[in-house]
């Protein structure tokens, strides 16, 4: 192997004598134990579906077992449930898993985040709620990435909760839609209810200095518009989750990725009183000083740094009292100059205490986040026996390919984790991390990610491929999970950085878990890159022409602009990218693969491709006559665990991209849970999306899955299975 193509791990091999004092000063910082005990995890109860993963761990587990392997090809189609009739566009996404309680289902749909309580038996629309119209919902990024809704029990009244696009918590009678009396506070806007609804945003930026400034300086809050945009911009893009009468609010942002400007609003997260709406805490995602993590923002950076926000679902532990979730990075995403050092809580799993929001144990995944990798999955809750220990687990997956496993009470790691030395960045003023967290086990679920493009993952169809591939190589520096992007004009001997994943956008297709028998599910596709060039702004804002003045409406999520006031030294100027090989890519794709891991030993039990290889490899000229390995099809896999089958779907779509169907029928598939063979398939009437859901009913068992695509011409919908 060219010595160009190994691994250089430029500006940090100096660090390597640091490496494990680090490991172990970056282990989760754990407060004395609780007194409370971890319960048994055992997925979702009595039939139900109460949370958007089916129960609070997010396992996405049922017992349900009157569908199974004997009779899954007897299964029919109980009902279609369609979002046509729900806004002015066709909206082809089904970003929700519907719940399952007291006898009805519930769920949001399109950009709008209309709640909707649906017949179980039929699919027909029980109620709807609409939240009035605002210019901050205009306004607001992320509007149809609710995902669910919350629910919880108050005073014998079942009651809905949702966090809205433009910020706005709701609490709705399950049965009626209508918002709660005598909840929340009036809003003093036109068309809004006295009472069932929380203007989250004071509470959020009240202790937030510079929203106090902009107070003293005479500005005041417009309630219509919501924060103003130089200040910043906040949304929700998860359902809130509620916890022993807590209801627990999560804060999304616009990806900080497409901002040019350094200031923004903090996501920090809040707690309300499920029955009266009362605030209750508020943790502070970037730490104030005297907190834990407040020395980990150098140039004082926390006093203008935003983001680091929730937008991926929470889990919890009610026995324990402690709600789990996901942050993402600061803004902005791809330069760190201005915001040196490891940047806590950002990229991180954290473990609050539901009742006070105080900190009981976190840990960071990641450090200064520079690649996009936030964490788009919740924490997955299982309780797992390792060496013969019962310990209880929260397993995280990541964008990265790797797999962390904790003790959720107290945040030990259950394997032991390293940081690893990595490259480092080149742009003049930025800063990143000298190392980053690896797990030593489990293995990543694609071993790509352990080192990166090496030869072992080279394209090696025919000798001559290889060949070139590792000539076409011999001109970047091949890195792993976390080479950093260059500056225009670097000067450097190699063309650029190339870094690899091991598992891609996790968004759509969320890890399953099963507790019954420890397993755990991962969809996951193969990914190299060339990150594209860094550029110096010079001061010049790259805003968006294109963005309507308030009031005006029309705004999509991609096109909500920056916020803040100061325009960074660097971001990204384009160029990059990686190579083919006429049309074929250097490394051997993996395309669309479930691995299952016994998360008991954490062990690989099986990994194989979903889908055909794609028609470009498949029949490419350069290998005619040869036996190309399958690689798994376009989109990923979606899933969940049953009594004795994993219920599996393929998703034609990533992101806002969709793909034709192939060749393989569109089928909802019972596969063996610990081979991975298919038992039995069943047609679905348009491609999968996101995730799926179970429920007894009657005496009936139901299979609901998302369904939508505009390839098929079918809007965002859900499709429901019974026996006959």
């Amino acid at each position: 192997m060219s010595t160009n193509t190994m691994r250089r791990l430029t500006g940090a091999s100096s660090r390597l004598l640091a490496a494990t004092a680090l490991a172990l000063a970056a282990t989760a910082l754990a407060l004395a134990p609780t007194l409370a005990l971890a319960q048994p995890q055992t997925g979702t109860e009595d039939g139900e579906w109460r949370y958007l993963g089916g129960d609070a761990g997010n396992t996405r587990f049922s017992a349900l077992d009157q569908i199974n392997r004997s009779n899954f090809a007897d299964l029919e189609q109980a009902w279609i449930w369609r979002s046509d009739n729900f806004g002015p566009n066709l909206d082809y996404f089904s970003r929700a898993t519907p719940i399952y309680v007291d006898g009805a289902l519930y769920t949001v749909a399109t950009p709008r985040r209309q709640v909707i309580s649906i017949d179980p038996r039929t699919g027909e629309n029980l109620w709807t709620f609409r939240e009035p119209e605002t210019i901050r919902h205009q306004r607001s990024p992320r509007q149809a990435y609710g995902k669910g809704v919350a629910y919880a029990e108050v005073n014998g009244r079942g009651v809905i909760y949702i966090t809205t696009p433009g910020f706005f918590l709701w609490a709705l009678d399950a049965k009626t839609g209508l918002p709660l009396e005598n909840w929340g506070s009036a809003f003093p806007v036109g068309g809004y209810p006295e009472t069932g609804v929380i203007d989250l945003i004071p509470k959020l930026v009240e202790d937030w200095s510079p929203w106090q400034d902009y107070v003293v300086a005479g500005g005041s809050y417009d309630a219509d518009y919501g924060i103003p945009r130089e200040l910043g911009m906040v949304t929700a893009s998860a359902p809130p989750i509620v916890v022993n009468g807590v209801v627990v609010v999560l804060v999304g942002h616009q990806p900080s990725y497409g901002q040019t400007r350094m200031e923004n609003v903090p996501g920090d997260i809040m707690g309300f009183d499920a029955e009266t709406g009362e605030f209750l805490w508020k943790f502070h995602s970037i730490p104030r000083p005297g907190e834990v993590g407040h020395e980990t923002w150098l140039n004082d950076a926390w006093k203008f740094s935003g983001d680091i926000s929730t937008w991926a679902p929470a889990s919890a532990d009610p026995e324990l009292g402690l709600v789990y979730m996901v942050t993402n990075a600061s803004t902005v995403q791809s330069y760190a100059g201005h915001r040196p050092g490891d940047n806590l809580f950002g990229g991180s799993v954290l473990a609050l205490d539901v009742k006070t929001g105080e900190r009981r144990w976190h840990y960071q995944i990641h450090h200064s986040d520079q690649w996009n990798y936030d964490l788009p999955t919740p924490p997955m809750l299982m309780d797992l026996t390792v060496d013969g220990q019962r310990i209880p687990a929260l397993i995280q997956n990541t964008k990265q390919g790797l797999v962390f496993a904790f003790n959720r009470e107290t945040g030990e790691p259950i394997w032991p984790i390293e940081e690893r030395p990595v490259m480092q960045t080149q742009v003049p003023g930025n800063w990143t991390s000298p190392t980053q967290p690896y797990p030593t086990w489990p293995e990543p679920v694609d071993p790509i990610a352990n080192e990166g493009l090496t030869e072992e993952f080279v394209i090696d169809y025919t000798p001559e491929l290889k060949e070139e591939a590792m000539m076409i190589l011999s001109g970047y520096q091949v890195g792993g999970l976390y080479v950093p992007a260059l500056p225009q004009d670097h000067g450097n001997d190699y063309i650029n950085n190339v870094g690899c994943l091991g598992a891609g956008n996790v968004i759509p297709h969320p890890p399953v878990g099963d507790p019954s028998t420890g397993m755990m599910y991962n969809s996951h596709s193969r990914s190299c890159f060339a990150p594209g060039f860094m550029r110096p702004t010079n001061g010049v804002d790259r805003d968006n022409p294109n963005y309507p003045k308030p009031g005006e409406g029309g705004v999509t999520p991609n096109s909500t602009p920056t916020t803040g006031r100061t325009v960074v030294d660097w971001l990204p100027g384009g160029g990059g990218g990686l190579p083919t090989i006429d049309g074929l890519r250097l490394f051997k794709p993996m395309d669309s693969q479930l691995t299952a891991y016994n998360m008991n030993s954490g062990d690989k039990s099986w990994s194989l491709p979903v889908g055909p290889t794609p028609e470009n490899i498949k029949n490419h000229p350069r290998l005619a006559g040869i036996d190309v390995p399958e690689s798994g099809g376009l989109g990923w896999s979606i899933q969940m665990a049953t009594g004795d089958v994993l219920v599996q779907a393929r998703a034609m779509s990533e992101g806002g991209v969709q793909f034709a169907p192939d060749e393989d029928p569109l089928t909802l598939n019972a596969r063996d849970k610990f081979t991975g063979e298919v038992l039995a398939s069943v047609p679905l009437p348009a491609p999968a999306q996101y995730g799926m859901m179970t429920y007894m009913h009657e005496g009936q068992q139901y299979i609901v899955v998302q369904i939508g695509s505009s390839r098929t011409d079918f809007p965002g919908g859900l499709v429901a299975y019974r026996l006959p």
